[in-house]
């Protein structure tokens, strides 16, 4: 039991000191995407894009859609940094940035790549 609090409170303590390098006045830190407008503003996309990317997983699977507006393949092409080619492999990429910062877990790349295809 002491051996599992302990783990717990290194856990914290790594998740706190994370967060708090990424933070910088209250924001997370995000490397800029490779190119051009996102397919939607900023604000929408912090607010919708989970909503976006169910809708075209649904349509990918049921309907056999693909490449569509909202297709995660196209969000990872863009938003890869170009210092790791992820969006996962480091603190300041973007999906773990703003995922680490609200506490979301990223389960996407369990079954999808986290970098373009070459």
């Amino acid at each position: 039991m002491r051996s599992l609090l302990s783990a717990l409170a290194r856990v914290a303590l790594v998740a706190s000191a994370s967060l708090a390098a990424q933070s910088m006045a209250g924001q997370p830190v995000i490397e800029p995407a490779r190119s051009g407008p996102c397919v939607e503003d900023a604000p929408t996309m912090r607010r919708q894009h989970m909503e976006y990317l169910k809708h075209q997983r649904d349509a990918t699977v049921h309907g056999g859609v693909r490449g569509a507006k909202y297709s995660l393949k196209s969000c990872v092409a863009c938003h890869a940094s170009q210092q790791t080619n992820s969006v996962t492999a480091a603190p300041t990429n973007f999906c773990v940035s703003c995922h680490s910062y609200a506490a979301v877990k990223i389960d996407c790349f369990e079954c999808h790549a986290n970098q373009p295809a070459p």
